[in-house]
């Protein structure tokens, strides 16, 4: 009877996909007993306390219920940092980093210390991936959800890079003052239609609606976005922002209209128009 609470039995028997299983597992073993995730395998024989098995069978019947792993791990990787997640903030997705990259190649580009802006920043991921990736860059982020802004404070205190940092609450440009101005501008607003039926699927049904769509066509925040860029960009200045798979040439439009130059579209990895950039020309 004992064996049935080892964790190769636990493992096998759970009706999980087997690498969601291993991946909720390894959190409880690193949780309740400081193991690493190598245990699975090298100790799959070890049977787990009452305690360990309640955090066990929870997290299980949860992630059955179509609860995101992040939310249950509390944390997700992003472009080299680790961040902190709650049902507060959007899961930061790895197309995102896409966004960074591009911040990252502008930076070095301009090899000086370099001012970013990061709209929308939730928990933090775009804003704290460029501090932690780029010493010389200092960095302000604006978020206007008061939670999303206490999880991403705490992020930048887990980082250690406070002092790099500036959070600020505000919707998009209204929490700057009006001669703010800044080398980059970063940007992954909801750009989901409140028609799309995504919203009532998969990990999309826990997050927050607010940070998913614009409760309209998609394009209210992308386009308030980048009609404010110039204002806020220093002469050749860069904007760079993430949009839906079939919002390219919406965005790109968007950016002709609003005066921007050097417009350029950016893949994805698998393929799909995912960043439109563009510069403030007009200086």
């Amino acid at each position: 009877m004992s064996h049935d609470l080892s964790l190769r039995s636990l493992l096998s028997s759970s009706l999980l996909p087997a690498s969601e299983a291993r991946v909720l597992m390894a959190h409880v073993l690193e949780k309740h007993y400081q193991l690493p995730r190598s245990a699975l395998l090298s100790r799959d024989e070890m049977e787990l306390s009452s305690e360990a098995i309640l955090q066990w069978q929870a997290l299980q019947s949860k992630r059955l219920t179509g609860e995101p792993i992040a939310y249950l791990l509390g944390k997700k990787g992003f472009h080299n940092i680790e961040l902190f997640v709650a049902p507060g903030v959007l899961i930061p997705r790895p197309e995102t980093e896409l966004l960074v990259d591009i911040g990252l190649q502008e930076i070095e580009r301009l090899h000086r210390p370099t001012t970013v802006l990061d709209l929308g920043t939730g928990s933090g991921a775009i804003a704290l991936a460029i501090a932690n990736a780029a010493p010389d860059a200092l960095v302000s982020a604006t978020e206007q959800s008061s939670e999303a802004l206490g999880i991403a404070k705490k992020n930048t205190q887990l980082l250690k890079l406070e002092t790099r940092v500036q959070l600020m609450q505000g919707s998009w440009y209204g929490a700057l003052s009006n001669d703010a101005r800044f080398d980059i501008i970063l940007s992954n607003p909801p750009y989901i239609s409140n028609l799309d039926p995504h919203l009532s699927q998969g990990d999309l049904r826990f997050e927050p609606i607010s940070a998913l769509t614009d409760h309209a066509s998609g394009l209210t925040c992308l386009e308030a976005i980048i009609n404010g860029a110039k204002d806020h960009l220093n002469p050749n200045g860069l904007i760079a922002v993430e949009h839906g798979f079939d919002q390219s040439d919406a965005v790109v439009d968007l950016m002709k209209s609003a005066g921007l130059s050097d417009i350029q579209t950016h893949l994805d990895l698998a393929g799909h128009h995912r960043v439109a950039s563009g510069r403030n020309s007009g200086g």
